[in-house]
């Protein structure tokens, strides 16, 4: 039995250190929307197009059509979700500041956490009801500070995209059997071909390509690669909460280096969003390992 624990423990360390990297990689993704320098139809498009070119590759070499012909429809499904917060995303960017729209989508694990409950059964901790309560505060304080400015349609596009990730995230718990490859490069196929007929993809200077290319061969997928991979070891609430370190990092880069700073509403509703979601986290990880450190106890 302690042969078991000490397996355990090593797939969640795997799972940890997989959605660390992801988010980490992902946390780029704001500055590089804003160094591309064109209009959100044209970075969607580009965007999927090299996602589905990239992952489809390393599909093609890998050849694992069993667990997609026997889950079509939660593939369907799962590639649908990642083409919506692919094109949310790119327009809350466009939208509004990016400090609003990573904090909206530090509220992923909410979502996921709803869904779990809605559509796997799984019994939703009391204490995360009440962040929930908490978190949905500081997102009505930052939506608040939108109110006089341009920025609310962004953050209403934002608020879609963390529901896109919380459902994606649950589906990918529910069938870990399925090979995140292909759903990334469907997703990235269903991206490119919803943004082309309002995009301008041959009229980008050399600039905008080279940050598409980055965005879309590179940083994109093997972000999403790692922390879909993670579902594979953690709950799908847990891997969501990594989002908490894009919202901090992806607000960082852009204003280090852009200027972007965050309006006061966003500081105030963010702070209250993170911490929350931070305590939440820590309280759910911490009862996790005391459940396995008793169960290890008594199999001695």
């Amino acid at each position: 039995m302690a042969a078991t624990s000490s397996d355990a423990a090593a797939l969640h360390s795997r799972g940890l250190t997989l959605a660390t990297l992801g988010i980490v990689i992902l946390s780029f993704d704001s500055l590089l929307v804003r160094l591309a320098a064109t209009n959100g139809w044209n970075i969607a498009f580009w965007r999927g197009a090299f996602m589905a070119l990239v992952m489809g590759l390393f599909y093609c070499q890998r050849r694992r059509l069993a667990t997609l012909n026997a889950h079509r429809g939660a593939s369907l499904i799962s590639a649908g979700l990642l083409a919506a917060i692919s094109l949310l995303f790119v327009m809350a960017v466009m939208h509004t500041r990016v400090a609003n729209v990573v904090v909206i989508l530090s509220t992923a694990p909410l979502f996921a956490a709803i869904f779990t409950r809605l559509f796997l059964q799984e019994r939703v901790a009391a204490r995360t009801w009440v962040a929930i309560g908490l978190a949905m505060l500081g997102l009505i304080i930052v939506f608040a500070g939108s109110l006089t400015g341009d920025g609310l349609l962004g953050d209403l596009y934002a608020l879609g995209a963390a529901m896109a990730v919380g459902a994606n995230l649950t589906l990918l718990r529910r069938y870990p059997v399925l090979d995140r490859l292909p759903l990334i490069a469907g997703g990235g196929i269903i991206t490119a071909l919803l943004a082309w007929p309002m995009a301008t993809p041959l009229a980008l200077d050399t600039q905008s390509y080279a940050v598409l290319a980055l965005m879309g061969l590179v940083q994109m997928p093997l972000a999403t690669a790692l922390i879909n991979n993670a579902t594979r070891y953690l709950p799908s609430a847990e891997v969501a909460l990594f989002y908490l370190v894009e919202a901090i990092l992806g607000t960082l880069w852009v204003w280090w280096l852009l200027g972007e700073e965050p309006p006061e509403a966003t500081l105030y509703g963010g702070l209250l969003t993170l911490v929350t979601l931070l305590v939440n986290g820590w309280l759910g990880l911490h009862r996790s390992r005391s459940r396995r450190v008793a169960a290890a106890s008594q199999a001695e």
